[in-house]
Formats: structure tokens, sequence, C-alpha cells
């Protein structure tokens, strides 16, 4: 089976991994996106599917209900640690917003809606460390933390073990983002902690690299090695951030990500051996464009799919998110069969204040997602159509304005959000298409078109200079949206996305 790099073509940050069975599982970021925490299963560490959240909602408040001037872009779910003990599956994950950290377990993997922990504090990147019988989350960011669990892992022990285990490089040092992200793995007697750290300009590569603590006592001391450092030749950006584990083959595999500019963060699979005791990842040191693993190929389903909205149940099917919270009674598939209704339930002045949103991952080099909308159930005010979602925006749809449908393209332009609209006279609003292309490979570029017979597709407005911003933090996705600025209750319905690379 050949392994092409990178691994997965779109947004899948901060894994985690672990292998039950026969299977592998793996955990990633998806933040304020709802339901949340997704799981994927493997076998051949190649082909990935998701096939659970570990939860449904983080909170039901005005952060993630987008009320008052609230919201998590940015934050919610951050860097999950996945860890399997006794048969029984723990997940943990800190809530910036929220001020909290969460701890989930479940006795089947597969099965969303995990029950459910919150300890006050942030135990920030935290990872589950299992040593001599106790129970330990590792955490922080430079200042390196234990604190000891108790038996079941929903909470801290009672008296138990709570310190710094070490400080790891600083300013002083050239490091401009000290070691974060940790990950911890126990073998042959010795604990090992993975992080990230970033050297300032001028110093090493200055790029995002990983590095190892490794020790054989929880008392120190820790010894400290970086594991690997390179962009496979992308911008500079470094391949860090993830962890280790043994492969269909026997042989030892890192998956780590890297920062990939306007699709996101994306994975890369790279083979691992060790060497006197430390891991030694990559091929002399690099990251291979492709490489060969000695076990047969199993296909998944998609990550990123078409879809007709043809169902008989109001259930989401797993590739897809909602950009906060649902409003659960203002979304079906089943009140029009064969199309997915968003109806308009709170107002909002722009695309992030919108409830409701439905989102979509997008795939590098290339994404193209078309859809067809019945828009002649909108109301005075109202904006429905696609988007470019991310904190810098790119919108098409129609408006509806004093009876009159207009064709309107926005995009969120630091300061402000600009607009072209143009009135369209004679065609049916019943049945309307519109398409977004993202052009990953060409300047992070996205362009707008509509249909009036959803076979010539004509471009309108400016393309989109798609951007990356930690205000939003996540990779461009599609997004299927419908919301009022006047008036509630207005209807749209969607049908056949179709998506192609």
């Amino acid at each position: 089976m050949q392994i092409t790099n990178p691994l997965l073509n779109l947004d899948m940050p901060d894994p985690d991994i672990i292998k039950f069975n026969d299977y592998y599982y793996m955990v990633s970021t998806t933040m304020f996106f709802m339901p949340g925490g997704p799981i994927l299963r493997s076998k051949d560490l190649k082909n990935w599917e998701i096939v659970s959240y570990i939860f449904d909602k983080i909170e039901d408040n005005d952060i993630y209900q987008l009320k008052n001037v609230k919201n998590a872009y940015g934050a919610g779910q951050w860097a999950t640690s996945l860890v399997e003990k006794n048969g029984h599956f723990y997940a943990a994950f800190v809530c910036n917003d929220m001020k909290k950290t969460y701890i989930f377990d479940t006795d089947n993997i597969e099965s969303s809606n995990w029950n459910r922990h919150e300890l006050d504090g942030i135990y920030h990147d935290m990872s589950f460390l299992f040593f001599e019988g106790r129970n330990f989350f590792v955490y922080g960011n430079g200042d390196i933390h234990i604190v000891e669990l108790n038996d079941d892992l929903s909470g801290l022990k009672n008296g138990g073990m709570n310190k710094l285990l070490f400080s790891t490089p600083g300013s002083d040092d050239g490091i401009m983002l000290r070691c974060e992200g940790c990950r911890a793995y126990v073998r042959n007697g010795y604990i090992y902690l993975f992080f990230i750290e970033w050297p300032k300009e001028g110093i090493g590569n200055s790029r995002r690299r990983q590095v190892c603590y490794r020790g054989t006592s929880l008392e120190g001391p820790f010894e400290r090695e970086v594991i690997f450092d390179d962009d496979m030749n992308y911008r500079n950006r470094g391949i860090a951030q993830g962890f280790i584990i043994e492969g269909p083959d026997d042989n030892w595999y890192s998956v780590l990500f890297q920062d990939h500019v306007a699709v996101g963060r994306i994975p890369y699979l790279l083979p691992m051996k060790w060497e006197n005791d430390w891991p030694v990842i990559g091929i002399n040191g690099k990251a291979p464009s492709s490489f060969e693993i000695d076990s047969p190929e199993v296909s998944t389903a998609s990550i990123v799919i078409s879809d007709s909205f043809d169902y008989y149940e109001d259930i989401l099917p797993l590739q897809f998110q909602w950009n906060h919270n649902p409003i659960d009674e203002a979304w079906s598939f089943t009140e029009r069969k064969g199309y997915l209704r968003l109806r308009n339930a709170q107002l909002a002045d722009n695309l992030l204040t919108a409830r409701n949103t439905l989102t979509e991952r997008t795939v590098t080099p290339k994404s193209v997602f078309t859809i067809e909308g019945d828009f002649s159930g909108m109301k005075g005010g109202d904006y429905a159509g696609l988007a470019a979602f991310m904190g810098k925006y790119g919108t098409i749809g129609l408006t509806k304005s004093n009876g009159e449908f207009y064709i309107t393209q926005t995009r969120k332009e630091e300061p402000e959000i600009r607009q072209n609209v143009s009135e369209i006279q004679g065609f049916n609003c019943n049945h309307f298409w519109l398409r977004i292309v993202f052009d990953f490979e060409n300047n992070d570029k996205a362009f707008f078109y509509y249909s009036i017979d959803g076979t010539d597709f004509i471009e309108f407005g400016e393309p989109l200079d798609m951007e990356f911003t930690l205000d939003v933090f996540v990779g461009y996705r599609i997004g299927v949206f419908s919301y009022g600025t006047k008036n509630l209750g207005g209807v749209v319905d969607f049908r056949n996305l179709n998506f192609s690379e």
C-alpha cells in the first residue's frame, strides 16, 4: 500500500490516535462546530472516515447560541486527548471560552454523545498519562505540569500529585512559542512527552518543530531532543504536533500536521523508528512525499461528500457540522422531502452572527461546491445562499427587498463587509443555482457563480482572497446559510449539494 503525503488534504488538526482491536481511531479539533470532537476510524492508517462525535453540544448558552454579541470563534473544543483503558474510552479537552476542562467517557467509541465530566480551570493542551498504575494529565505551555486523576478519570484525585514537571526553553533561548500540544506515551520503562515549539526568526529553521522529552520517573530528570524539523518544501511551515502509533505492519509511524494556509491544518503520516530508545521520525530527517506500508488497503467513506439532502429522518450526516449550536426546530430534511429546509428563527446582521449555517470541509488543491435553492419563501431583509466560511468570508446568494429578489455577494474584508448587488429580471426563484470554487493552489482565492438553469454559470462579484486568521482559527469550509435581518420565519429550501475536486 502506497502512502502519499499529505495524508488528508483537508483541515484535521491536533490529531490523537489510539488502536483498539483491528481499528485505529483518531480525534481532531473542530472548536465551535457542532456536533464536535469527531472520531475517525481506519484499518490501514491511510483511509479515514468519521464514525461518531464525542458531544452534541458543549454548552447551551449565549456563547454557543450566538446571542448578545457573544460567540465561541477561535475557542470551543481544543486539542483533545484520546485514550483507551481496559476497553473503556476517554477524551479530554480544554474550552477556553468556558474556562473549563471537559472529560468524556464511553464504552463504545463509535457511538456519539459520551458521558461528560467538568473540571474548573484550563489544563492547556493536556494529555492523559498512565504510569505505574496511576492516572495523570500532563499539560502546559512552556512550564509543563502534572496533575493526578482519580481512578475512574472523572476528576482530580484528592491529595494526588500536582506539581511542575519541568520548564522548557523560552525567549532567552530563542524560542517564540514554548512547548505545548502534549502527547504522552510509555514504552520500555520510559515516559515520552511529545510537544511542539517554534524558534524565533533566525534561530534554527524558525518554524514549528517536534520535540520529545523522556524520563524514567515522574521525579525526573527529563532529557530533551528535537526529533523532527521539516516542512516538505512548503513555505517553511513545520510539520509538527501529533502522536506515534504502531502500524498494521508492526512498524512505527507518526501523525503530525502542517499549517496549509487557507485550507487549514492538514495531517501527514510519517515513518518512524526507535534508535537508542529515542523516536526518529521521517526518512533521513525528512517527510517523504510517498512511501510503502506492507499492509492491504481498506477503503472508507469519504470525509467530504456531495449530498442530495433526501432523507426520511432529521439526522445530520456525519460529514456536516453546524456553525455553533443549531436551532433544532429551525432546520429539517422532512418538512419538504428531498430538501434541507432552513427557517430563520433568530435575526442576524452578517454570516458570523447567523444560526444554522451548515458547513463541510474543503479539500486542497481545489474544491467546487454547487447547490440548488428554492428561495420563494424568503421575507423582506432575508439573505440565503452559499458561503466560503471563515473569519474573512465570502458569500453568494439571494436577498429579498420590497418584494424583489437580488443576487448578492458579500466579502468580509477588514474593516468592512463589501457587497455586490444586482437585480435579475425574469428568473424563477424556485429554482436558482449557486456555486463557489475554492482554489488553494493559485494564491488561495474563492470564486462565486450563479445560474438560472443549472447549466450555464455566470461569475459574479469579486474573488475572495482567502486567509487563515486566528480570530476563527479553522480552515475554509463551504457553508449553506439563511438568515433574516428584519423578519423571522423566512424559509429557504436547498437540495443537491454537489462537491467535486
